[in-house]
């Protein structure tokens, strides 16, 4: 890691510098927008830095800390500045992609989301421990709950990745899908998983997580009425997860930095209120490929 930011440093583009919790929060007169990146929770962090005056994209996808940044909505609009829950890929990615799919629909009522692969140690975990909680999914007006690991279904992801095995997983996705399109009847998310992933899911991991995740996939299935007809589009991304997050999460910082989101309060990647398009052709033009497949 000290080699990767070295390099970073000698970039012509980039400047980089690191400092402790503390001395950024000195620092805050300096600070416009603050990407969360770190594990959860996030949610104390981003109290303090919204306190500050400072704008804040949260990456964390642990549902007990999403639910309590959303509820900094208040502190974010008494202070000015605007916080995003959810910036990553799932969920982040998915709610651009459930706007963009939408559009294409006269309404819609429902979205399928799933997820292949990690992006990084802090993910692998988070993915560990998700198989061994309880799933939410939004159904005919009701959340319901269902074990984790429970609910197999064949995914079939973008090319190179392929089908896989997913299954129901304790992530904020209905949750921050929900939120950003309200006429939704039912709502899911899975994550994919083999058969060791679900049996050891809550035993500590028996092997460290790699440094980096490897190449993953987003897998979103949006269904809906078109011109008076059932309709059903699917759409995703088959890029490392941690390349996902890290575009999505950096094109929503620059959106709130050059004003392009001005936004007060907690919102979630798709709301109507955001510049859904906008940001998703810069994810895009940061080298994130949309595939596209088009059903009845």
């Amino acid at each position: 890691m000290a080699r990767r930011l070295a390099t970073v440093r000698r970039s012509e583009t980039a400047s980089v510098q690191t400092a402790s919790w503390h001395e950024l929060l000195s620092a805050s007169a300096t600070m416009s927008v603050v990407v969360l990146a770190c594990a959860a929770p996030h949610a104390q962090l981003a109290r303090q830095l919204l306190s500050a005056k400072i704008s804040v994209v949260s990456l964390s996808d642990d549902i007990a800390d999403v639910l309590e940044l959303l509820g900094l909505h208040e502190t974010a609009l008494a202070n000015g500045v605007t916080l995003i829950v959810g910036a990553a890929s799932s969920p982040g990615m998915s709610g651009l992609l459930l706007r963009h799919l939408a559009n294409s629909f006269d309404s819609i009522d429902e979205v399928h989301v799933a997820l292949h692969g990690t992006g990084g140690p802090d993910c692998a975990r988070q993915h560990h421990r998700a198989l061994s909680g309880q799933s939410i999914g939004w159904h005919d007006d009701d959340w319901i709950r269902r074990p984790a690991g429970s609910g197999r279904e064949l995914c079939w992801f973008p090319p190179p990745i392929g089908a896989y095995d997913c299954y129901r997983a304790e992530v904020p996705d209905p949750l921050l899908l929900k939120r950003a399109a309200p006429e939704l009847k039912r709502v899911t998310a899975r994550v994919s998983a083999t058969r060791r992933d679900r049996f050891t899911a809550r035993l500590p991991m028996l092997s460290a997580p790699n440094r980096e995740g490897g190449l993953g996939g987003l897998r979103i299935e949006v269904r809906g009425r078109r011109n008076g007809e059932r309709h059903t589009t699917v759409a995703g991304v088959a890029e490392r997860v941690a390349q996902v997050a890290g575009v999505v999460a950096a094109t929503t910082a620059a959106a709130i930095l050059s004003g392009e989101v001005d936004v007060r309060g907690a919102h979630v990647l798709g709301e109507a209120a955001l510049p859904n398009a906008m940001l998703l052709t810069r994810v895009l033009n940061g080298g994130v490929r949309l595939h596209e497949f088009v059903g009845t």
